[in-house]
Order: structure tokens, then sequence, then C-alpha cells
């Protein structure tokens, strides 16, 4: 096996994701250290299967910064999400050494796969004789891997405190709608009633004003670096289903239903304490099955509710299932599909959670959450449908604030048809207080190649930039 660099990632062409099968690269990883104590440095079988791992590893790593693996109470997971196959009893082998977390960054290379190979097997046939695992990675210069013994959390440890909602100026009709929306839900979680009136109020702000605001757009599809709290994601899924609908070129009437289902989806966790829903941390079994309650408590809620759109406790009741009837709640007694509009906003549900913080995590940028939908499509979400939706919100959204391979950096303004990752980017000077020029990404040179391509969006608040202050210029 060859031990040369490997070339830096860049992004994949327009259309290109990249796959992987958690549970399959864990096995390999284990089977890779049971044949190199069987056979010889070099060998042809073991040469082979360190291949195949690297050419697995390294491809999802070109369209991913990270590669996380853990298994979390036996159930595999890959970049926080559960993935779909059990455990088997080759990953036991890693749990038996008390491994049950591996990530791998960008910049890995071959010689690392080989270090890490005969680490495992050294572990596996002498065990860890006192010296911690990360050290010995250290020692043997595998500097992109990690090993570690998850411990679940306590909610007594200290955990990261987001704000309660966005902070900074944001887009008045924004504001107002989120204001609307949070005294909306108080009321349903103080009185257990919900006003169709209030909900009629803050549709019509959402349909006429916020989704036609290009900074409140952009403040939606930005990463969220504040607590999502459940009225928070559902303005911000209902402004999306409405972006997306007429995407798929919906009717007015529709429309205004898919609106009025993103709103009120989570409108079951109104319902539950409230310390249960913000925990942070792992939930246990009985928090699990409360969490899991809101599905059913929302349709409660909206079918005792006159006025609503038919359609409504019905999204509310099925955007947890999965479109081969999985997920929660369990309706083995009815149709397994759930309706084609539970599917939609199950679609934007996902991406939209995954963008928000929360106290156990940072937010995922748009492009990592685009590529997590890619991979549950087919499995969990309709495969058209999240199609569809990456192409409205696309991986680098208007309001993105993002660095180039030059090193420019710059705010996303509108995305090019036809190659979602090449957008047009309004760059800033070095004072981060005007734009200076506009840069079509997608623009190429004399041999046909890009000029230059999204390197990475970069967190404002980090730079101190605000967004909302340079957009209108834009």
């Amino acid at each position: 096996m060859k031990t040369e660099s490997r070339p830096a990632a860049v992004a994949p062409a327009s259309g290109e994701q990249s796959t992987i099968d958690p549970v399959a690269l864990l096995q390999g990883l284990v089977f890779a250290s049971k044949l190199a104590r069987m056979y010889p440095p070099g060998h042809p079988i073991v040469e082979q299967k360190l291949k195949e791992l690297d050419d697995s590893i390294g491809g999802y790593l070109k369209s991913n910064p990270v590669l996380k693996i853990d298994i979390v109470h036996g159930i595999v997971q890959l970049d926080g999400l559960p993935f779909d196959r059990g455990a088997t009893s080759a990953l036991h082998d890693l749990l038996d050494l008390g491994i049950n977390s591996v990530h791998f960054q960008r910049g890995f290379q071959p010689d690392e796969l080989k270090k890490l190979v005969d680490l495992l097997r050294e572990l596996m046939q002498d065990g860890q004789g006192g010296v911690p695992i990360e050290k010995r990675l250290v020692e043997r210069d595998v500097r992109h891997v990690s090993l570690r013994r998850l411990v679940p959390l306590d909610t007594r440890w200290p955990s990261r405190r987001w704000p309660d909602r966005p902070t900074g100026p944001l887009d008045p009709d924004y504001a107002d709608s989120l204001r609307l929306a949070q005294s909306t839900f108080d009321k349903v979680a103080a009185a257990g009633t919900l006003e169709v009136v209030a909900v009629r109020e803050l549709m019509d702000l959402l349909i006429s004003k916020v989704a036609s605001s290009s900074v409140a757009i952009a403040q939606i599809l930005a990463i969220k670096e504040y607590e999502n709290l459940t009225y928070c994601h559902s303005v911000n899924v209902a402004v999306l289903a409405l972006l997306l609908g007429k995407q798929l070129r919906l009717g007015e009437e529709l429309i205004a239903a898919l609106v009025e289902a993103g709103l009120l989806h989570d409108i079951g966790k109104t319902r539950i304490a409230r310390d249960v829903v913000l925990k942070p941390g792992a939930l246990d079994v009985r928090e699990r099955k409360l969490i899991e309650g809101h599905a059913m408590l929302g349709a409660e809620i909206l079918v005792g509710t006159r006025g609503l759109h038919p359609l409504t406790p019905m999204i509310a009741l099925e955007h947890h299932r999965t479109i081969k009837g999985g997920g929660y709640p369990d309706l083995r007694d009815m149709n397994g599909v759930p309706h084609v509009l539970s599917q939609l906003v199950s679609v934007i549900d996902i991406y939209e959670a995954l963008t928000g913080a929360r106290s156990y995590r940072e937010p995922m940028l748009p492009e990592q959450a685009c590529l997590v939908l890619a991979r549950l499509a087919g499995e969990s979400l309709n495969p058209s449908l999240v199609k569809s939706f990456i192409n409205a919100v696309t991986f680098f959204p208007p309001g993105s604030f993002v660095r180039t391979t030059h090193g420019e950096l710059g705010i996303v303004i509108r995305t090019t048809p036809g190659d979602v990752m090449h957008p047009v980017v309004a760059l800033i000077d070095e004072g981060l207080k005007r734009i200076t020029r506009e840069v079509d990404t997608s623009e190429r040179d004399a041999s046909g190649l890009y000029v230059r391509h999204i390197a990475e969006t970069v967190t404002p608040a980090a730079c101190g930039l605000n967004i909302a202050s340079i957009l209108p210029a834009a």
C-alpha cells in the first residue's frame, strides 16, 4: 500500500454526494486488524483491505470535514444521527477495548490508516497496558484520528449555554413573527388551547412579508448560534416549507396548508416538561418516550381546534415517520407510508434542527446538513423531496458567510442555477464593513476548470460580522 499524501480535498461537483456505511467501516477496521495478526506486513490480502478502507474514508472526507462514528447505547451513529443497522459481533471487539467513538478528520492520510490498524492489532492482542490510546496515536504520528470512550452526559455536567433566541439586529417582520409565535406557544402551554386567530395572523405575516425578505431568509438559513427553541424552530420550518412549496409549484391553498402544518408540527412539545425538551444530554428511556409522545399530543391538540386545515393534525402526527413505515409513533394498524406533505415537513424539520444549536452540540453548517439529508434519502426521507429542498436552499444559502479557495471572505447573495456548489458571492473588505465586489464562483478558466471554490462556511459571530447590516446593500 502506497503511503504518499492524498491530494487536498475539494468540494464535490454539483449533484455529487458521498455516502458511507459506518457499521461496515468499523467492521472493516476490526477485520483489517485481525488480518494484520495473521499475515506479515505488506501481504496482498492486508494491503487490499487497507486500500478499501482508505478509499471509503478518503472519499467521505472529500465532501465532509470530519467523519464521526459513535456507538451510543448500542446504536451506531454517523455524524450524530442513528444509522439503521444494528451493531454486530465485530463491533464488540472495539467495545471490549473501551472504544465506542472513532473520528476521522480531513487531512487523514493512508499511512495513518496503516498505523491505526497496527495499533488496533496491538490492543486486541496485548491490551492497553496502562498507556492511553490517544497517547499511543500521538506517538505513532496519527494526527487525524481519535479513538475514545464516550460517557453518557449527565444533566448536572456543565454544557454550553446558547442564547434563547436570535441575537443582534433581525429583520423587523421576522422579529415580529418570533414574538407572536412565542406568545401563541406560551398560551398553549399555559391554557392548553390554541388560538386560531393568532395562527392566522402569524401565517399572514410569514407569507406576505417574512418569506419575501432576503434578510429574513438569510437569517433563517444561516448557522443558528442560539438555542433553537420550539417556537423559533416552528417559525423557521414554516418559512422553509413556503419556499419548498413554491419550488414544487404547489397551489396557493396547498402552500397555505403547508405553512400552517410547518408552524404547528411541534405544538405537542408545549405539553412536555421544559427540562426534558431542553435537557443538555442523552435522554433516558422514560424521557425518550415523553419526547416521542409529542407527535400524538400535537395531533390531539390540533384535532380539537376548529378552523385548521384537515391535514394539519395528520402532519403533526406523522412528521417523525419514515417513508418505509418506521419512526414514531407506531402506526402499524394504518397505512405505513406518511402523507406526502408529512414527508415534506420531515425533510425541513431535520434540516432546520441540524442547523440550530443545542446545549450539547454546535449547530451544523448548511452544507453538512444537506449531506445528512442526502444520506437519509431513500431510507427515511423521500429522495425527490430531498433533492427539491436542497435545490431550494442550496448547500450555501443566500446570507451564508463563506471563505473561498483564494482566501477571500464574502456573503453568498444568490445561487447559480444547476450548480449549487458555486454561488455568487459579495466579497467583503478586510475591515468587514463594506462589499468590494461580486464574484461568480461558477466562473471557469480557459481550460474549463473553476477559478475558485467555496472552501468553507464561516461563523459570522467569530469574526464580528453583522450580516444584516451588509445584506441590504447586496
